[in-house]
């Protein structure tokens, strides 16, 4: 199978950067709308979905604007990125999410990450 290609997508969401952050970044949060439950020790963050679990590793962050993770059990160099960027002129939050997938899987990842990010809206209160 070929390498997984990189994508990126982009939602606006009715937020503060602070708390967007905290919703992106700590394992409570993230176990809100990202996985049905987020552990995490030190760098190492393990997530859960319907029993199945994964985990990755922190990679990079910075306060109220992104955190960068990449899965342990892939032997590439991907990542998912989740950036929070805010219009200078609209101050309008957007969350902007790279992230990589084999090239028949891109949409099926990308409508993954709409309905992931669906439900963070829906917690945030900004659906």
């Amino acid at each position: 199978m070929s390498d997984k290609i990189k994508f990126e997508v982009e939602f606006v969401i009715q937020s503060s950067p602070q708390l967007l952050y905290q919703y992106i970044s700590t394992p409570s949060g993230l176990s809100e709308w990202f996985a049905d439950n987020v552990n995490s020790r030190g760098e190492m963050f393990n997530f859960i979905w319907d029993g199945s679990e994964e985990q990755a590793k922190l990679l990079k962050r910075k306060s109220d604007e992104f955190v960068k993770f990449t899965w342990i059990a892939e032997e590439d160099d991907s990542f998912f990125e989740l950036r929070i960027i805010v219009d200078e002129i609209t101050k309008d939050v957007s969350l902007f999410i790279t992230d990589y997938a084999y090239e028949d899987e891109v949409d099926e990842s990308k409508m993954l990450w709409e309905n992931q990010v669906s439900s963070l809206k829906q917690v945030l209160g900004s659906a």
